[in-house]
């Protein structure tokens, strides 16, 4: 497990990929709720303004020991801070102007697959009989919630803009994380975040001036300001340090199943702050996730 500092650790890496799923469920919702008030590129450029105000007082310290072993992995940390920082959110908010949050938590709900598949290919991993399993429940109880349980509302969801967005999204996610594989050995994770922090910045910091040059810029408004220091301190500082340990500790493909945890809090928040009633196919598909993951995550007898 990486330290969070020098002699304290995160915590169990399951509890730290559910407390992601968590703080990520939340993000989408809040990309969704804001999209009046704060276009896409300035959420993204904001939200890592904030994570990387917050990552600083721990990257600082280990910085003048650990550079040269950072300035040596410099082309993954490149990638992976364009990738990671720069790509994933970027796209999912600018898929949340044009599509449903059902849709973007639907087509989200791909990226174990697509984390899956691009381990095989670059990686040569494979998952065990169960695994396969675990993710084809897991994903099964996706599809019942955002579904409503019907088939008929499941095959009646088409493609717009925003869903190409977000599958571009998906796929950019599933590609930071086998590329996690490859981070700098050595390197404390709280300095690593804000390298890819402060790459991801300089490749939106360009984007979000041709925002601004359209017009589009901040309505200073309660909501927004909120919003944005929600997705700048939970998603953003927080998920990305819990992500990383999680995915440092089990590996890409256990840790992206935690995506299917996505919907089910989305729904319990509904139920807890929107007054949302659930329905059979709410609990139907939130046992369905649970199942998965424990099949997935469960050690092989013997």
């Amino acid at each position: 497990m990486k330290p969070f500092r020098s002699g304290a650790t995160l915590g169990h890496p399951y509890l730290l990929l559910t407390l992601t799923a968590l703080f990520w469920a939340g993000n989408m919702v809040m990309g969704r709720a804001v999209r009046a008030d704060v276009p896409p590129i300035a959420l993204a450029f904001w939200r890592w303004v904030i994570a990387l105000t917050l990552v600083l007082p721990f990257a600082l310290p280990p910085l003048r020991t650990q550079w040269p072993l950072l300035r040596k992995a410099w082309r993954p940390v490149l990638i992976l801070g364009a990738v990671g920082i720069g790509g994933y959110n970027t796209f999912a908010y600018v898929a949340l102007q044009y599509t449903t949050a059902t849709s973007a938590t639907l087509l989200n709900s791909f990226i174990p697959v697509a984390t899956i598949a691009l381990a095989f290919l670059l990686l040569g991993k494979r998952l065990s009989a169960m695994e396969g399993w675990g993710v084809l429940v897991s994903l099964f109880g996706v599809l019942m919630l955002v579904s409503h349980g019907s088939l008929q509302t499941l095959l009646g969801l088409s493609l717009n803009t925003g869903d190409l967005w977000m599958l571009t999204a998906v796929l950019t996610w599933g590609l930071y994380t086998v590329g996690l594989q490859w981070r700098p050995q050595g390197v404390d994770p709280m300095l690593m975040l804000a390298a890819f922090t402060v790459v991801g910045l300089i490749v939106l910091a360009p984007v979000y001036a041709w925002e601004l040059s359209g017009g589009r810029s901040i309505n200073p408004s309660l909501p927004a300001i909120g919003g944005i220091l929600y997705i700048g301190i939970f998603p953003g500082f927080l998920g990305y340090v819990f992500y990383n340990a999680g995915v440092a500790a089990v590996g890409p493909n256990r840790s992206s199943l935690f995506i299917h945890l996505m919907p089910v809090f989305a729904t319990i928040l509904a139920a807890l702050f929107l007054d949302e009633r659930p329905y059979w196919y709410h609990f139907a598909g939130i046992a369905l996730v649970f199942v998965g993951i424990i099949l997935t995550t469960r050690k092989p007898a013997g």
